[in-house]
């Protein structure tokens, strides 16, 4: 069983944006990190971008709206910082506060800014292979993962176990389009899929993301297969000083001997997303000055 390293991965694509970035003419791309109120996780997150922003010498704009801000005043902001032309990247931080409608948030943001992958313009882009378009991170994070590990999902079957808009309904698709790497025959399941194991058995790669902390097992999955852990669950323990440990949705003790290669959690996916973030803050930038 191979351990397949994101965050070793993730390292090297800052790097090479590093490089990219400091090759640039004039001012440098700037990202716009936009948190609405203080939950613990989007303040961990946001920092880990601004600091990561930094590491490459991308500009960083964190804007801080209060919790009480309303939907029509957050359209207003994300209309100026739509309409700024030193502005490349937009990203609202989720969750929003329940009084905001978060994909009516998400679609005011221009598909030109839309760094984030989640824009309709930009999900319809994935469907017609439009490279002109931005993959949601997580999803294009897999992929690098993938690819970056040796593993060509030509003639593969791939399982996606999930269905979101962030990440089963897109990395589906990238694992279907015409082009190296992908090529794969690709199938969708989630909590209402019947006779599940039947189906996850079959699967040459396994790209589990439903949510559900060590849902997958071992009789879930066919020896030799790659499993792409995507979820990053909390589980309550004492004896960490968080108080919680965090686990995928893969039972990683069960499963990885089974592997030809697996993600850890954390370690995995997670690092990735935040590379990602930053190179499609970095394509947005190279299409608004060609």
């Amino acid at each position: 069983m191979d351990l397949i390293d994101g965050n070793k991965i993730a390292t090297d694509i800052i790097a090479e944006l590093k490089a990219d970035i400091a090759a640039l003419k004039g001012r440098k791309p700037c990202l716009a990190l936009v948190r609405v109120g203080e939950d613990p996780a989007s303040v961990s997150y946001v920092k880990k971008k601004e600091k990561t922003a930094a590491e490459i010498g991308l500009e960083s704009r964190v804007i801080l709206p209060p919790v009480t801000i309303t939907q029509d005043e957050l359209f207003l902001l994300i209309d100026k910082l739509n309409a700024d032309p030193t502005v490349d990247g937009i990203l609202v931080q989720s969750p929003l506060p329940k009084h905001i409608n978060e994909v009516a948030v998400f679609h005011r943001v221009s598909a030109r800014k839309d760094v984030d992958g989640f824009n309709t313009v930009n999900l319809g882009k994935v469907a017609q292979e439009d490279e002109t378009g931005f993959v949601a991170c997580t999803p294009a994070g897999i992929m690098e993962l993938l690819a970056r590990s040796g593993v060509d999902l030509a003639g593969k079957h791939v399982v996606v176990l999930g269905r979101s808009l962030i990440v089963g309904k897109p990395v589906a698709l990238l694992a279907l389009q015409k082009r190296a790497g992908a090529n794969g025959t690709v199938t969708i399941c989630h909590s209402g899929t019947a006779n599940l194991p039947l189906l996850t058995r079959q699967a040459d790669v396994l790209i589990a993301a439903i949510g559900r902390p060590d849902f997958v097992k071992a009789d879930m999955v066919k020896p030799g297969a790659v499993v792409i852990d995507v979820g990053i669950n909390r589980i309550a323990d004492p004896s960490k000083k968080t108080g919680y440990r965090l686990t995928g949705d893969v039972d990683f003790a069960a499963v990885s001997p089974l592997c030809s290669k697996i993600t850890p959690v954390p370690g995995g996916v997670g690092p990735m997303t935040v590379a990602m973030l930053m190179k499609n803050t970095l394509k947005a930038y190279r299409l608004s000055n060609c």
